[in-house]
């Protein structure tokens, strides 16, 4: 069998027969690889605790027919140290590796930019750089613009005619103007465009300025918008919207419109009369 090394990260992990795990991981130069880590459930494994989720790694393959075979891992980074002893950075971890997996959908299919978008987030996650729910965000927009689906928070997304625009729609790809406006848009306030549009570009002076009713729409309209580009939703991403909720919105109380948490960011729709709450990653129509 011929080795080849490269270093990843550790996305998920399931059991093989009583003592193996079919490790799951997002590589440098060979994209996403899954590989057979023979032993590592027993206590006496040399580097069983270095192929858990978040770990940051330099490891050494065997190519096999179906599987390839882990032959020897160092680590590069502990990621899952921090990440694991807080229960906000792990779900929007376990978000951030799920995701991950999701847009590299074809096995050693090289995925560099990704890869490098990965480390990245985990690396402000463990550090606690910045709310762990703003950097989940972050990396969801991001990573569907590299994968081709970029929002458009400026310009109409379908005329391409000049911002800014009140109205986004999720099948359309962002903003729209009213002579475009399709069924299904939403109208968030001006502070939740700008901070999508901050994540997005990778401007953290606006995202961490921004108030939490804010935070809590965005998150809504990334979560529709993830979602109708991937078919489907995340498992963990509900979770960390429960977490979100409770740390960001109960605690900070109401944003300026209303008394209502579950309601208050929102702009009205002055076309339809419907309250525009973004918050549970659901769409309200309008």
């Amino acid at each position: 069998m011929s080795l080849y090394r490269d270093e990843g990260v550790v996305l998920r992990t399931q059991k093989l027969g009583e003592a193996d795990r079919i490790v799951t991981l997002l590589t440098r130069e060979n994209g996403r690889v899954r590989a057979a880590a023979k032993g590592v459930r027993r206590t006496t494994s040399r580097f069983g605790a270095r192929l858990e989720p978040f770990m940051h790694i330099d490891i050494q393959l065997a190519t096999g027919r179906s599987l390839d075979v882990v032959t020897q891992v160092e680590t590069l980074t502990p990621f899952g140290t921090k990440i694991c002893a807080d229960y906000g950075r792990y779900t929007a971890g376990s978000a951030i590796l799920e995701t991950a997996e999701r847009l590299s959908a074809e096995e050693r299919e090289p995925a560099l930019q990704h890869y490098h978008l990965l480390v990245g987030a985990l690396r402000a996650l463990s550090g606690g750089e910045h709310d762990a729910g703003l950097i989940l965000d972050a990396f969801l927009l991001r990573g569907l613009a590299i994968a081709g689906f970029a929002p458009n928070f400026t310009d109409c997304a379908r005329c391409s005619a000049d911002g800014p625009h009140r109205l986004f729609s999720v099948q359309a790809g962002g903003m729209v103007c009213p002579s475009c406006r399709p069924a299904g848009t939403v109208a968030p306030s001006a502070d939740t465009v700008s901070l999508l549009s901050a994540l997005l570009t990778g401007d953290w002076g606006i995202a961490d300025a921004s108030e939490s009713w804010a935070r809590r729409d965005a998150s809504g309209i990334t979560a529709a918008f993830l979602q109708w580009h991937l078919e489907r939703g995340l498992r963990s991403l509900p979770l960390v919207e429960r977490v979100y909720r409770e740390r960001n919105v109960i605690a900070d109380g109401p944003g300026p419109v209303g008394d209502d948490p579950n309601t208050a960011g929102g702009e009205r729709d002055m076309d339809s009369g419907e309250q525009n709450s973004a918050g549970d990653g659901q769409v309200v129509q309008a």
